[in-house]
């Protein structure tokens, strides 16, 4: 059964909610995948729905790159240069490949918060096998275009 989403301007019908799948106000996906991370000036996410779609599309990349399924610099162009380097150590550390041969990662919940308009906060559990693990990080809205980038992440 699929339900009508009120906030699209076409009357094509959807099978999640709005902005589960990271499409824009009239119906469509991106077409690029940087698209979904990037916000128009002024437009924040933070404190309202958009930033825990914001949060979760960023923790599934994130969690795919310290899996090793992507490489780290498809996400380059989403962190600052502080978060990228702490991204790169994580990978080389191995922080979510310990423990042999492990089926596909399960995220959690990802749960968010918003210390300022500009930026957002942000944990998910990762279920590899029988071992946990929690991911942490930090958005900021930076630059003239406004986009959103990782300033710090943390893996444990």
């Amino acid at each position: 059964m699929t339900a009508q989403c009120s906030a699209h301007r076409t009357a094509r019908p959807h099978r999640r909610p709005h902005g589960a799948d990271g499409c824009d106000p009239a119906g469509r996906r991106p077409r690029h995948p940087r698209a979904a991370c990037t916000g128009a000036p002024g437009t924040a996410p933070a404190g309202g729905a958009d930033s825990g779609a914001l949060a979760a599309r960023f923790a599934r990349r994130l969690v795919e790159v310290l899996t090793g399924v992507r490489p780290s610099g498809q996400l380059m162009r989403h962190t600052s240069l502080a978060g990228y380097g702490q991204l790169a150590s994580l990978v080389r550390a191995g922080a979510l490949r310990r423990g042999g041969p492990v089926g596909r990662p399960r995220l959690g919940p990802v749960h968010d918060r918003s210390p300022s308009p500009d930026a957002v906060e942000a944990c998910v559990r990762v279920d590899l096998g029988r071992r946990h693990h929690m991911v942490a990080f930090r958005l900021e809205q930076r630059g003239p275009a406004g986009q959103w980038q990782c300033t710090a992440v943390e893996a444990r």
